[in-house]
């Protein structure tokens, strides 16, 4: 794990551009320091080390990616998801509470975007019996992220997506002032869109959503 750090750490110092980072901390209102490497740049970084000859046994994620979870620079964060996307298939029934770690902390729209529709999506299909346990938390938890994820996991499930309890999540959550809810709530909606427009048109004309919900979950369809 030391030396997986170390060299990427080495990677990224190489590559580092400190004008672009301060522009990418700004965007992200100054929550957390950047190396200043762009996407493009970081995905051809990051490259070896996700390569399947050297990933580390499925034993050895959960501290390597809390570790990674821990640095500073969000650039670490980017790598840790993308390499916990590595072992989908593989997920444990316990990784739920690796997946809680990563929403709850140095939480922001980005990593939760990866990390309810790609890394919860596939946990809750292999784990059928968690969904309702973990979303109820969720809804009940008070964090946002914790609430955008229950609502973002079923993202791009299209005609697996099940709207009753879709449905009972956003219901859960009508009448948030938080951007990044009624957002979400949008997004979904207008994602499910492409797949059932009739049932979103119908939802969205028999529920009290906001005005942002309710402009992103028909923009597409109007």
């Amino acid at each position: 794990m030391k030396q997986f750090i170390t060299t990427l750490q080495a990677e990224f110092e190489k590559h580092a551009i400190p004008r672009i980072a301060v522009e990418q901390k700004a965007y992200m209102r100054d929550q957390y320091e950047y190396y200043g490497i762009k996407a493009d740049l970081r995905r051809e970084i990051q490259r070896p080390f996700l390569m399947k000859q050297y990933l580390p046994a499925k034993k050895n994620v959960m501290p390597l990616i809390k570790a990674l979870w821990a640095k500073p620079q969000r650039d670490y964060q980017y790598v840790a998801q993308e390499l916990m996307f590595k072992y989908v298939r593989q997920l444990e029934k316990q990784d739920i509470t690796l997946f809680e770690h990563m929403i709850t902390h140095k939480s922001w729209w980005d990593t939760i975007d990866f990390i309810a529709p790609k890394l919860i999506a596939q946990y809750f299909k292999m784990y059928p019996e968690q969904r309702e346990p973990y979303v109820e938390k969720w809804l009940a938890s008070g964090n946002i992220w914790l609430q955008r994820s229950a609502l973002l996991f079923q993202l791009k499930y299209k005609d697996q997506l099940d709207t009753k309890f879709l449905s009972y999540v956003i219901h859960s959550l009508l009448g948030s002032n938080e951007f990044f809810i009624n957002k979400a709530i949008g997004w979904v909606l207008r994602e499910y869109g492409k797949t059932d427009p009739g049932w979103v048109v119908e939802f969205a004309n028999n529920t009290a959503l906001s005005n942002l919900s309710r402009r992103e979950a028909l923009r597409l369809i109007n």
